[in-house]
């Protein structure tokens, strides 16, 4: 769950009312006061599915915080004490919060017809990196940006690997907020918010249900809208003109590291199965262990993703195959045949691969190296593709311990080019393309 000026969960779905109940939410009214009247609800952020996240105004140091309330139930308390636990770690390694992870205020219990809640306060941070990518029409960023926000993430990610023994265990565009937000109207600080400091009249108790119950039917009608004009646009789009890129030049693409609800320390891991689907490390699918090498997996299709406005790997369910067994063979097309000494090594090894380390039921395998693969579908040049390949590639070893970590990607040539040209991201279908050999100039990193 972000803690973020935008919803992290479906734009065209809420929370429901029926979790409103004992041991779930906590029913939130804005102007409603926590923590002996410190903090004000200003308006609703997001939901997850352990949590609400609210804007609040906080009274004693006069700025805005993100709210995070937690179901009441006992399971979603122990997660958050968890949650608490490693954030309050972050903080006090951070002092001056410059490492790129979000940072935790404060915390405390509240009491409400529901349960008892456990809270946490959080700094106020913008929109999600997906949402920027969903604001640029699923348009891969302009390298340079695409840059600056690596650095960001691994600057996070080496301060929690290396100083904290932290794995993140879930990192993925949704999870890596921007510092301020995309439309400066929805930041409480730039638009001059006037914060609200008591509930305005005529919010009674049945005010969340029936704000639910109003927008579930604004979201059905546009949503309706929607689709006809989907139907329209497909019956017409033969000669229809694709919508431009938008310019990003005024948005700030720092960023943060966030949602640590499924993080662990190395040395103490809770979960096997761990990471969002298409982020997912090999050996994790494997059941072979996992360790901070795992994260850096995840960057690597967060990167990919953030440069081509797709995923890297969306692996589906077919005749006679499972989606993990589709998975690995995504993998392997891209980046070749997996060592047979880690196709057969893990718990479920031999769920998927016979013992000379092929799969089992997928038996034809299209090879396509990521080199050529972002020069024929993305678009880019010979010379960006190469680059942006010799900075992946390590990352996507299926051997974990040979993979770069964030302080070795941090010293890497294709972050910390100076120059990088205007035009770099894609190459028009009329210019011609040069490749300059950059295969001689590889640079290991990592090994």
């Amino acid at each position: 769950m972000s803690c973020s000026s935008s919803s992290s969960a479906s734009e065209d779905e809420d929370e429901g009312i029926d979790s409103y109940r004992k041991g779930g939410y906590h029913a939130v009214r804005v102007g409603d006061s926590f923590a002996g009247g410190r903090y004000i609800a200003q308006r609703k952020l997001g939901w997850g599915q352990f949590s609400t996240v609210w804007l609040a105004y906080d009274t004693r140091s006069s700025r805005y915080v993100a709210l995070k309330i937690q179901k009441s139930a006992p399971q979603f308390a122990q997660a958050a004490l968890h949650e608490i636990e490693i954030l309050s770690a972050i903080a006090d390694g951070d002092p001056s919060n410059s490492k790129y992870v979000i940072r935790l205020v404060d915390h405390f219990k509240h009491a409400g017809p529901n349960g008892q809640h456990l809270c946490m306060v959080l700094e106020f941070l913008g929109d999600s990196l997906l949402r920027l990518i969903k604001y640029n029409r699923y348009k891969g960023l302009e390298l340079n940006k695409v840059r600056e926000i690596c650095k960001c993430i691994l600057t996070g990610l080496d301060y929690l690997h290396r100083e904290l023994g932290l794995i993140h265990s879930d990192l993925k565009l949704e999870n890596i907020l921007l510092c301020s937000t995309i439309n400066p109207s929805k930041d409480p600080i730039k638009s001059g918010t006037t914060p609200i400091l008591e509930r305005p009249e005529g919010n009674l108790n049945g005010g969340a249900a029936v704000n639910l119950i109003e927008k579930k039917l604004k979201q059905r009608a546009r949503r309706a809208v929607a689709r006809i004009s989907e139907r329209r646009s497909s019956m017409g789009g033969i000669g229809r003109i694709p919508k431009p890129e938008r310019c990003l030049d005024g948005i700030d693409v720092r960023c943060k590291v966030v949602d640590f609800g499924n993080a662990c320390w190395a040395d103490k891991k809770l979960a096997e199965e761990i990471q969002t689907r298409q982020y997912r490390a090999p050996e994790v699918l494997l059941r072979s262990g996992y360790s901070f090498s795992t994260d850096m997996w995840s960057f690597a299709c967060t990167a990919f993703e953030l440069a081509t406005g797709e995923m890297l790997f969306t692996p589906n369910e077919g005749q006679g195959f499972s989606e993990d067994e589709d998975h690995l063979a995504l993998m392997m097309e891209l980046l070749g045949k997996m060592p047979r000494k880690i196709a057969t090594g893990g718990a479920r090894s031999k769920d998927y691969f016979d013992r000379y380390g092929d799969l089992k039921r997928i038996r034809r395998l299209k090879h396509c190296p990521l080199d050529r693969l972002l020069v024929d579908k993305y678009k880019f040049s010979e010379i960006d593709a190469q680059k942006f390949k010799e900075f992946l590639v390590p990352l996507f070893d299926f051997e974990p311990e040979k993979r770069p970590t964030a302080q070795q990607c941090l010293q890497h040539p294709w972050l910390n080019m100076e120059n990088p040209s205007q035009n770099e991201v894609k190459s028009e279908p009329s210019i011609e393309k040069v490749n300059v050999g950059m295969r001689n100039l590889q640079i290991k990193v990592g090994k």
